[in-house]
């Protein structure tokens, strides 16, 4: 993701491996000054979502990879999920979420609408086809705005 600082791109390059052979994907890392303290936050997620024994075992093996390896040491380490209504920001986060209902802004409209709600079918490099019920869609990257997943109560 662009715009990482560089000791949340250090994290980033040390923390992926390990989180990718203990079956998760890592989404993000950022790097933050929140009042007098820094924080290193990675957040991780895999197909169906993940809970507290996920973070707990990601932190406990992450924490020692880390140790004494960023160009600045952050006084608080946390791991998490990166939440269930967040945006997408890459193709994988919607081949994870492959099945799901999900809900798309356009830049533009389709049929007179710059909405979209319907089950990812398939996400590769290309495209997005995304079955709304009524049809199928197939949504090239760069006319997508912003999606992210339907949460129904």
């Amino acid at each position: 993701m662009a715009g990482r600082s560089k000791v949340a791109q250090e994290a980033f390059d040390i923390a992926e491996p390990i989180v990718k052979e203990l079956g998760f994907d890592l989404v993000d890392c950022e790097y933050k000054k929140e009042g007098q303290y820094y924080f290193l936050r990675i957040f991780i997620d895999k197909r169906g979502g993940i809970g507290i024994d996920d973070c707990e075992l990601v932190s406990r093996e992450v924490d020692k990879a880390l140790e004494g390896k960023l160009h600045a040491d952050p006084d608080y380490f946390e791991v998490s999920s990166p939440g269930a209504t967040r945006p997408f920001s890459s193709l994988s986060d919607y081949v994870r979420h492959q099945g799901e209902e999900i809900e798309v802004s356009l830049f533009s409209a389709i049929d007179g609408s710059k909405h979209l709600e319907g089950i990812i079918e398939d996400a590769s490099e290309e495209k997005l086809i995304l079955d709304t019920g009524d049809k199928k869609i197939e949504l090239e990257w760069d006319k997508i705005a912003k999606a992210s997943r339907t949460i129904r109560f």
